[in-house]
């Protein structure tokens, strides 16, 4: 990334032609996000909760989660933030934040009526319908107590829980996800933690003379949680029988999914400075942590990661669903390729997936289609976690712009973000961000939290974007068929994807499967396998659409 005046501002010209003449002898069509944050209507405003006492917990919030709360087929936003903590002035108007997605780029603060303005101190949340009645509900992985909130279908929600029996967790919070870990029908709850914290055992560290916050290994890591569903409302705490418990990890970001294709759903764990958690499970719901067999816990050079947050999505369409993980200053982003037979390969290098990465600190990310070529690109967001990082570091800024890396489609990612548009010109210190069709045009945009400022909205405005099919499954008991896994078939083209209920940094997005096809016009067929259930084929399905597939109305693969 060029800085500066003169030679280097004609560099970077060079560059950026460069790129588009690429990507145009590639035949790709350019990757553009337009900023339409002051068009929206948002008015939130994130807070870390601080006063400058430099607590862990400020720098590391916070996630937000994209969610059609309603069902009235619009994305609508939650955005997390962080109230006052000890020895701050106390301020109520801080809270989380309900928008309501009402068409045409216009978002409405609908918080008040919803009954979602927590007063905790957000850092991860989980999206999923636990009680299968065709709702999404909302978990809030709280620094202090957690919350569950029932989502009651009028537009509004209540605090359930104690009566969910997921109360008296006073813990730090980091990412969560909602899965069926048994393949009941009901959504269980993964919760991470990120340290071991107390006022009483704070303290601040100095940086040539600079105060600065202090992260592990200066406080222990944490056990994370496992909670059952009943399917009666509540949950049981079953850490220690699952294997979960004994296992110490400072949890950033998560997500659950199938990665070596056994029918059940297994758990990934982003852990700052140390390794990540690989959590496979046996399909009763018993886990054995495979960070290090599988090779997702560390690097290629066998190094750990500030690991921060991890998203999975097949960008090399060979049918395996891979793992992106963002990471510090100072180490690349990393990607892993599965390889199939329960390996996972650190290929950054060799595809150019870290390109940009090293220099911020790196957050909420996707392995997402953003320009429906039928290859995923990568999103990263960035910013430091030092406030005053430039008063002591010579190479790090707290605010960054983010990066888009670009699929060619041979198995190589190149750095567009200079040619993406006014969206990545942006330049804040990002965290969670989010991923969803918010105007129905067929084309995936970005909702970004900022800490400490308002949030960033990207409108998708991609031009040669090729055909596309977004793909809303609908179990029989699992209503939003979490864990479930589409294919598609079209022509030369196979892609997959997994309907997830947490994901990236602490957040949570994409109940929605996007496809992009390229010049395809047709699609052959598109094969669901149900969560816990059987494999299904539906025919007759055009592009340029988005269709629900709905179990049990499907011919049987046999």
């Amino acid at each position: 990334m060029f800085q500066g005046n003169g030679t280097g501002d004609r560099h970077a010209a060079v560059l950026a032609g460069a790129l588009v003449a690429f990507c145009a002898a590639m035949g790709q069509a350019a990757i553009v996000f337009h900023d339409q944050t002051a068009e929206s209507g948002i008015a939130f405003v994130h807070s870390d909760g601080g006063c400058e006492k430099k607590y862990i917990m400020e720098n590391v919030s916070a996630g937000l989660t994209l969610l059609d709360y309603d069902n009235d087929g619009l994305v609508d936003i939650y955005f997390l933030t962080g109230t006052p903590l000890k020895g701050c002035p106390p301020n109520p108007k801080i809270r989380n934040a309900l928008y309501h997605n009402e068409g045409n780029w216009r978002f409405t603060d609908v918080t008040e009526k919803s009954g979602l303005g927590d007063g905790g101190y957000g850092l991860g949340v989980a999206v999923g319908d636990y009680d299968n009645d065709g709702f999404l509900d909302i978990f809030l992985n709280n620094y202090g107590p957690k919350k569950l909130f029932h989502n009651n279908g009028d537009g509004t929600f209540t605090d359930v829980t104690e009566k969910a029996g997921l109360g008296g967790d006073l813990k730090m919070g980091a990412g969560a996800c909602f899965f069926d870990m048994d393949k009941d029908g009901y959504l269980d709850l993964y919760v991470a933690h990120y340290v071991q914290f107390s006022y009483d055992k704070h303290f601040i560290h100095t940086m040539r003379g600079v105060p600065i916050y202090m992260g592990p290994p200066y406080y222990p890591g944490e056990e994370h949680s496992l909670y059952h569903n009943n399917g009666d409302g509540t949950f049981t705490d079953i850490s220690r029988e699952s294997g979960i418990a004994g296992h110490i990890g400072n949890g950033m970001g998560m997500v659950c999914c199938d990665y070596d294709n056994d029918g059940d759903t297994d758990i990934f764990v982003a852990n700052d400075m140390g390794g990540n958690f690989l959590w496979d499970n046996d399909g009763k719901g018993h886990f054995t942590e495979k960070g290090l067999l599988s090779g997702f816990a560390y690097d290629l050079n066998g190094e750990e990661h500030g690991s921060m947050g991890v998203d999975c999505g097949d960008y090399d369409n060979d049918g395996r669903i891979d793992f992106y993980v963002t990471s510090y200053q100072g180490q690349f982003a990393t990607l892993f390729q599965n390889t199939g037979g329960g390996i996972l390969e650190d290929v950054t290098l060799v595809t150019g997936a870290g390109e940009g990465t090293f220099t911020p600190v790196t957050w909420g990310n996707s392995i997402v289609d953003l320009d429906n070529d039928g290859f995923r690109d990568i999103f990263v967001a960035c910013g430091h976690l030092q406030t005053n990082i430039e008063l002591w570091n010579d190479v790090g800024t707290y605010k960054n712009t983010n990066l888009v890396l670009q699929n060619t489609g041979n198995g190589k990612f190149v750095n567009v973000s200079d040619t993406a548009g006014d969206g990545l010109k942006v330049k804040e210190s990002s965290r969670g961000a989010a991923f969803d069709d918010l105007d129905n045009d067929g084309k995936v945009d970005i909702v970004i939290l900022n800490s400490r400022t308002k949030p960033t909205i990207l409108r998708n405005a991609s031009t040669g974007q090729g055909n596309w099919l977004q793909v809303e499954l609908h179990g029989k008991v699992n209503k939003f068929g979490v864990g479930s896994q589409a294919r598609v078939y079209a022509g030369d083209l196979m892609l997959i994807d997994e309907v997830h209920a947490g994901r990236g940094y602490q957040s949570s997005y994409g109940m929605r499967l996007y496809f992009g096809l390229g010049k395809r016009d047709a699609i052959d067929r598109v094969e669901v396998r149900w969560m816990g259930g059987k494999t299904e084929v539906f025919g007759d399905i055009k592009v340029n659409r988005r269709v629900t597939l709905s179990e049990g109305t499907g011919k049987e693969k046999s």
